[in-house]
């Protein structure tokens, strides 16, 4: 039996994030997990013990980008380094790339494509 989603999210776009956070104090991440488990968006946040957010969201409606601003609006950020940029860096252009796919209207097999006229 397949796991049911949050109404609001389409599985098709969901996105599995793990992100590093530091400078959150005990109450904060409280508060932020409270806040993203609510969110229409957002199917499943979650803490690990070492300070590390799990989260998977719909990314035709919501972005990595948006999860750091509640984040960085609690007083936390996304631990630094090489390897966390590279990963922020991949997951921003995943989202971009699930955002245009989620708006792509197809054209019928049958019919040939839309082409620009000069």
């Amino acid at each position: 039996m397949a796991k049911a989603h949050k109404i609001g999210t389409q599985a098709a776009f969901l996105q599995r994030r793990t992100l590093p956070i530091r400078g959150l104090a005990e109450n904060r991440w409280d508060d932020l997990l409270e806040d993203l488990n609510h969110h229409p968006c957002v199917d499943l946040a979650e803490r690990k013990p070492t300070n590390v957010l799990r989260i998977a969201y719909d990314a035709s409606h919501w972005s990595v980008d948006d999860l750091l601003e509640m984040v960085t609006a609690r007083g936390g950020q996304l631990k630094g380094g090489w390897w966390a940029q590279r990963k922020l860096a991949w997951y921003r252009f995943t989202d971009d790339n699930v955002r245009a796919n989620a708006q792509h209207q197809p054209h019928c097999c049958s019919k040939m494509p839309p082409m620009k006229r000069k």
